[in-house]
């Protein structure tokens, strides 16, 4: 049966979800070496240029990302032709979407573990957070973009293994775009109603398309909500 097959393929998803994890790491890796050999090679004291230079890394981080996202794709793809031909019925024991949806997630959990880690290595001292008119708000502002920036991974994701399934290379451009976009808003920190509102905006905007693109609709959700409603009464009727 498919939940069978999904507990036969349960140790694959395990396995996938930390090759991802490593592929982030390593375009998190090469995003931080150009930066710091532009750092370097640049005048440390123009406070302008240096600016410049950590939103130019920012890009460049989330270019990397997106095209180990690419790469994993085709790898993914690899594999689960390589599954396919080996299983009985010709089909391999995992979707591709379900692919999609772990590679985001588990980008987007290791993404969110590193901004943690900085936040929580901020926390320790020296010093108090909203002194010197600093914002008093910044632990729990940083934990709700966390919080945006795993569900957008998600959601990307499967937008883009769906996009460059299909091939539809104006999907892949904004999955770019909205990326590109949500690492330069967090540029506006500390003034998080200029950058957390317009973040979570997306992040609704995403959801929703990537809901759709998995095949969703409004009727799939009437439908539960009605067979929900139906259960309950059948309970509250003995």
């Amino acid at each position: 049966s498919e939940k069978e097959n999904f507990a036969t393929a349960l140790p694959r998803v395990n396995r996938a979800s930390g090759v991802w994890a490593f592929f982030w790491l390593v375009s998190l890796l090469l995003a931080s070496l150009i930066w710091f050999v532009s750092v370097h090679l640049s005048d440390r004291e123009d406070a302008k240029l240096q600016y410049g230079l950590l939103v130019f890394g920012a890009a460049v981080s989330v270019l990397l990302q997106e095209v180990f996202r690419f790469a994993y794709f085709k790898l993914l793809k690899k594999a689960d032709e390589g599954l396919a031909m080996i299983s009985e019925d010709g089909r391999s024991p995992i979707s591709l979407r379900q692919m999609a949806y772990v590679s985001g997630l588990s980008f987007g959990i290791i993404s969110g573990v590193f901004s943690v880690i900085n936040i929580l290595a901020d926390s320790i001292g020296p010093g108090i957070v909203g002194i010197h008119g600093d914002s008093p708000y910044y632990f729990i502002t940083s934990a709700f973009l966390t919080m945006a920036l795993v569900l957008l991974h998600t959601f990307w994701g499967v937008i883009f293994f769906d996009a460059c399934e299909k091939r539809r290379y104006w999907c892949l451009g904004l999955v770019v775009a909205s990326h590109l976009l949500t690492s330069g808003l967090t540029f506006l920190n500390p003034r998080y109603e200029a950058s957390l509102v317009p973040i979570f905006i997306i992040t609704f905007i995403t959801g929703l398309w990537a809901f759709f693109t998995a095949g969703g609709s409004f009727r799939n959700i009437l439908n539960h909500q009605c067979r929900g409603v139906g259960k309950g009464l059948y309970f509250q009727g003995g």
